[in-house]
């Protein structure tokens, strides 16, 4: 009995530690999740305000340019299997740049006809 009640108490120590010693996976250092919600999201804002009529065709299509532009840096920037501490900062003030010109065509005075 008291054999029994040890073997248990191992067994469920071990149940309890043996996770706390997995080694999680590796980050991929290609990734770049932030980036890609940040576009994610743009891609949203301009879809919103096509159709809301903030945005005319001519405006629409210039910031999807600046969206596949930051796609291609993104792309660009993964080439090598690794995305720098620099490359973030650069696509980053990217999306940055973009984020504030689809702001600025949206409260613009430009409206699309309907």
């Amino acid at each position: 009995m008291n054999m029994t009640k040890t073997t248990l108490a191992a067994l469920l120590i071990g149940a309890f530690t043996l996770p706390a010693f997995a080694q999680t996976p590796a980050r991929d250092p290609a990734a770049t999740p932030g980036i890609d919600k940040r576009q994610a999201n743009q891609e949203k804002r301009i879809e919103q305000g096509v159709q809301s009529g903030q945005l005319n065709k001519k405006e629409a299509a210039r910031l999807e340019r600046r969206e596949a532009k930051l796609e291609a840096d993104k792309k660009a920037a993964q080439a090598d299997g690794k995305v720098t501490a620099a490359e973030r900062r650069k696509l980053n003030r990217e999306a940055d740049r973009d984020s504030r010109a689809i702001y600025r065509e949206k409260h613009d005075a430009q409206r699309a006809h309907k």
